[in-house]
């Protein structure tokens, strides 16, 4: 049961950062129909969205994040295959297990940091310096939470490596 919610989780997360990919296409779109409305009929419509770059950054640094647990659930990280595939199972099965346990730790620090960071930013009121100032723990949090969510998929990958009994990551077919 709640490998059925994370994985709805995980999906709904790589869902919002798929949004967050469209957004940012809308707003770089809509800037470009502004530069080109600004030269064409100039003073009738603004040349800029304001902090538009800021905001497209912060979108891609939360698409970034929020996709990561979805990605290696859906076996899209890249792995080196070619060794693996030709190990006995038993082996791929330790390696995997060995992977995952330093992947979580890893992520784990990570998370770890990231938290610290949006604390940091609360705590001495940061904010971006671009036309439109905002709270960098917004954010960062987005960012924070992806990281932590990437460690849970890790560790929850490892549950299921444990649970199966052989190796459980798989890497989608070649297009």
């Amino acid at each position: 049961m709640m490998g059925l919610l994370l994985q709805k989780l995980y999906d709904i997360c790589g869902a919002i950062a798929g949004g967050l990919i469209l957004l940012i296409c809308l707003l770089i779109s809509a800037q470009i129909i502004l530069n080109a409305g600004g030269r064409l009929a100039p003073g009738v419509l603004p040349s800029t969205i304001p902090s538009y770059a800021d905001f497209s950054g912060f979108m891609l640094a939360g698409a970034t994040f929020l996709a990561l647990a979805h990605t290696l659930r859906a076996g899209g990280h890249i792995r080196v295959n070619l060794v693996t595939t030709r190990l006995p199972s038993r082996i791929q099965f330790y390696m995997e297990a060995v992977v995952l346990i330093v992947a979580t730790a890893v992520v784990g620090y990570a998370a770890w940091f990231m938290i610290d960071l949006v604390r940091e930013s609360i705590h001495y009121g940061d904010v971006s310096n671009g036309i439109v100032p905002v709270a960098l723990w917004i954010p960062q949090s987005v960012a924070a939470f992806g990281v932590t969510l990437l460690g849970i998929a890790i560790a929850h990958t490892f549950v299921e490596l444990l649970q199966a009994g052989k190796p459980v990551l798989s890497t989608p077919d070649e297009v």
